[in-house]
């Protein structure tokens, strides 16, 4: 019988991405459901003297992968050192954050573990011992409930900002067992470096997004909405057209070809709602869209809709809040 339900963290700039608390829960969640204990894997660089925080939200024992050659992701370097850890766990399935790293690696280790794969997970539900996943599909058009045969290995991404993550316990910690692995030396010219080195709020674990797109008509009009965004402590996005016409980096684009994302509150701020940008932002919790064009295709899923030139409403928008903190200071 399989020792346990294994959860993969990802450990970026010191410190655990919030997404891996999230699958920490949802895998003691699955854990709990089978009868089972929650083991987690922890890779990076300077990693072990934060595993154990991990416990807080049900980890039961991490195994841990400390080397400064693991300090960002490298496919051909993390998913060996993982699928080795892996066959130390012995689990019966696998939870790992479906952020930009953990679909790459959670493809890469399914392939290499023969398992099936299933991204991007919205639920996970067990019934009679059985594991079943939710996914979208057809850009968000419809779910598929993936299942697994008998005996079979599922390995389960979980969308970042939508399974509910456990309030700590704060006297908890994981058993901790270090294992020394062997690291690949690279065989190709790829280098991992950290990119994000502003200190901005990840979009991905963002509560609340401010996205602009064609009708910011300049990068230099983006000034607006990130001002707004410091003040709410937002997110900054964009559209595929504001950052195909190079006013916004590829990194801030929300959408089906840049991140899907999972606030609680996504402003868009002239964004006509092409289906790709729908499907990158579409199960944010409550949708609020400006634009001028009453006809404007976002305004079918937006809950609050607001009609106006944003190069007026932002600003008086942006002043009421000004008001709004400083009478609550």
């Amino acid at each position: 019988m399989s020792k346990c339900v294994c959860m993969i963290a990802e450990f970026r700039g010191g410190n655990f991405r919030r997404v891996s608390f999230e699958v920490a829960s949802e895998g003691k969640r699955i854990a709990d459901s089978l009868g089972l204990s929650l083991c987690g894997i922890a890779v990076g660089s300077g990693v072990a003297d934060k595993a154990a925080d991990l416990g807080r939200y049900g980890v039961d024992k991490v195994f841990v992968a400390d080397d400064p050659a693991l300090e960002n992701y490298v496919a051909e370097a993390y998913v060996p050192v993982v699928a080795e850890i892996v066959a130390k766990c012995d689990p019966a399935v696998i939870v790992l954050p479906a952020s930009v790293d953990g679909k790459d690696l959670g493809a890469r280790l399914a392939g290499r573990l023969q398992a099936g794969l299933a991204q991007d997970c919205t639920e996970v539900v067990c019934e009679n011992g059985a594991v079943k996943a939710k996914r979208p599909i057809f850009a968000g058009k419809c779910f598929a409930w993936c299942e697994w045969a008998e005996g079979a290995l599922p390995v389960i991404s979980c969308r970042p900002n939508v399974m509910d993550c456990f309030a700590p316990m704060e006297d908890k910690r994981a058993e901790i067992e270090k294992v020394d692995v062997s690291i690949p030396a690279a065989r190709s010219r790829v280098t991992g470096v950290d990119l994000d080195t502003s200190g901005k709020v990840e979009l991905t674990e963002a509560e609340i997004i401010i996205s602009g797109g064609r009708g910011m008509k300049g990068p230099e009009n983006y000034a607006l909405i990130e001002e707004l965004a410091g003040l709410l402590g937002a997110a900054v996005g964009a559209s595929r057209a504001a950052v195909d016409s190079g006013w916004r980096p590829h990194s801030d684009q929300v959408g089906q070809t840049g991140k899907v994302v999972n606030p609680n509150l996504y402003i868009a701020v002239g964004i006509s709602g092409a289906i790709q940008h729908l499907a990158g932002m579409g199960s944010s919790k409550f949708i609020v869209a400006v634009n001028k064009d009453p006809e404007a295709p976002i305004f079918s899923k937006a809950d609050y809709g607001i009609v106006e030139d944003l190069f007026s409403f932002i600003p008086a928008f942006k002043e009421e809040v000004e008001k709004h903190k400083s009478t609550c200071s």
